[in-house]
């Protein structure tokens, strides 16, 4: 018997807890993106001055509001954030793989491309801080790429897990009474 296990094929219980741990997750992402709204107002300027902080005041009376992000707390950012992300996305893609909404190659692209974007968007946050303000334009389109993935992803995974019917054989079958 050729059998394939899908997002669909398993056991109810089982889809119940996984898509409980995607919304517990998606709200753990959220309060994420809240905080960079609070810090940075989702905007390229606010980026560049959360990372590089103001230009020093012309006139000594000013007081300076927002300094560059130290070195520690850049690398603990970084840490944390690598960390965080890549257990994010490794937990994913199992039950993504396991989905049939989107096969092909948008569906191979999507598996690694996560990865890739969260890299790339905090190495571009080390280039804002030290090399030059440009370097916003990849924070912001790697970062903006990673969240459109993530969210694309636990859509898909969600839909299947609530609202799509099997289409093979249940994973486990009932034992039969004598």
């Amino acid at each position: 018997m050729n059998f394939q296990v899908t997002l669909t094929s398993l056991p109810g219980p089982l889809k119940r807890a996984l898509l409980a741990f995607i919304l517990l997750q998606v709200s753990g992402v959220l309060f994420g993106l809240t905080t960079l709204f609070l810090e940075t107002d989702l905007s390229m300027s606010g980026t560049v001055t959360h990372y590089r902080g103001d230009p020093p005041p012309v006139n000594e009376l000013e007081i300076q509001e927002n300094f560059e992000k130290p070195l520690s707390q850049l690398l603990l950012t970084t840490h944390n954030h690598l960390l965080g992300f890549s257990f994010i996305f490794i937990l994913l893609m199992p039950l993504f793989y396991l989905s049939n909404t989107v096969m092909g190659t948008l569906k191979n692209i999507l598996l690694i491309e996560p990865f890739i974007s969260v890299l790339i968007t905090f190495l571009s946050i080390w280039g804002l801080r030290f090399i030059s303000p440009h370097f916003v334009y990849l924070s912001m389109f790697f970062g903006l790429l990673t969240y459109i993935s993530y969210f694309l992803i636990v859509g898909i995974i969600s839909y299947e897990l609530a609202f799509k019917k099997s289409d093979s054989v249940p994973l486990v079958t009932p034992a039969s009474n004598p």
